[in-house]
């Protein structure tokens, strides 16, 4: 299955419309990289803070935020052949639960399990996904300073969890920069 032009602009308004109403005002946005063997990732993220607190001590708790994300995949070596380029965009929603000090400054480690589409079944470096539909998982670290800018490190896995064989997944190291409002 592909994502069309159409799809993707789709997206991007709705993304873009959710920006501007109040009840869905984003709360701070993202771009990260990361890379794989024989494959990068570029991706902007949107996220949505959750009020609830919980295990809150010592200044510290568990909250979390929702974290819709657009992504391009860029694979060095489609099918197994060196300089083949693979391109893939992938949209996903992933939960995100974070411990983080009560005034969301300072060190955090987070980890979250998403959902992601993409626009074609992933076959890169002898490595293959059987299912456009994916699930990615992380942890990661990081820090937020005091005028809202967020620097984090995450190991990213995806693969579709068993639906269909072969299922050889894909493990990023990524580095993000968020700004939060």
């Amino acid at each position: 299955m592909k994502i069309n032009c159409k799809w993707k602009l789709l997206a991007t308004s709705v993304a873009l419309a959710a920006m501007h109403t109040p009840a869905l005002a984003v709360d701070s946005v993202s771009l990260e990289y990361g890379t794989a063997s024989n494959v990068q990732v570029a991706r902007v993220g949107l996220q949505w803070n959750w009020s609830q607190h919980w295990l809150s001590s010592n200044g510290n708790h568990v909250g979390g935020y929702w974290d819709l994300s657009l992504a391009q995949w860029r694979g060095k070596k489609f099918r197994n052949i060196d300089d083949q380029h693979q391109n893939i965009t992938s949209i996903g929603i992933t939960p995100v639960f974070r411990w983080q000090k009560d005034d969301r400054k300072g060190l955090y480690a987070e980890a979250g399990i998403g959902a992601h589409l993409m626009s074609e079944t992933y076959n890169n470096n002898d490595k293959k996904i059987a299912t456009a539909f994916t699930f990615g998982d992380h942890v990661g670290i990081g820090y937020v300073f005091s005028n809202g800018l967020d620097l984090g490190l995450k190991y990213q896995h995806f693969s579709n969890a068993g639906i269909k064989k072969p299922n050889d997944g894909v493990n990023f190291t990524m580095v993000r920069a968020a700004y939060r409002f």
